[in-house]
């Protein structure tokens, strides 16, 4: 499948080559680079060389190429950071706080609990009603 590009997008225009990166990794299908908005020292970002703005769009083979990059890459950022922990994040949509409507992935350093991606996780409980509706519903959309 050839690769899709979009002109008007900041990724896109850096897997071209129109826009410098720090680069980490490349293949046929991804680009691993540090990100100019680091959360930390070290964020990293990989990119499936295949524009989609969600994960959902992603062909296949380009998806896959993402998931077998992303444990080397974040395990050379870990280190070569020496950190002791870190998150690995990837929103979809303007309400997931996503801001480049290109799939990426983010490596993010954790160095203490001050440092890296801040957040309150606060999980609810789960309904065995919802549950059960919301695993058929979820299973006929695999279909």
């Amino acid at each position: 499948m050839a690769s899709q590009h979009d002109d008007n997008c900041i990724f896109c225009k850096i897997i071209n080559g129109d826009i410098p990166c720090h680069k980490i990794y490349e293949d046929d299908r991804v680009l691993a680079f540090i990100d100019i908005g680091p959360i930390s020292k070290g964020h990293t970002l990989i990119i499936p060389k295949y524009h989609a703005a969600e994960i959902v769009d992603v062909p296949e083979e380009y998806a896959a190429a993402c998931g077998m990059a992303i444990p080397k890459i974040a395990k050379a950022v870990q280190g070569a950071t020496g950190c002791p922990a870190y998150n690995i994040l990837q929103n979809n949509g303007q309400l997931a706080g996503q801001a480049v409507f290109h799939v990426h992935f983010h490596i993010i350093p954790r160095y203490s609990a001050e440092t890296g991606l801040n957040y309150k996780w606060i999980p609810g409980q789960l309904d065995e009603t919802d549950a059960v509706e919301m695993k058929a519903a979820i299973a006929n959309n695999l279909k």
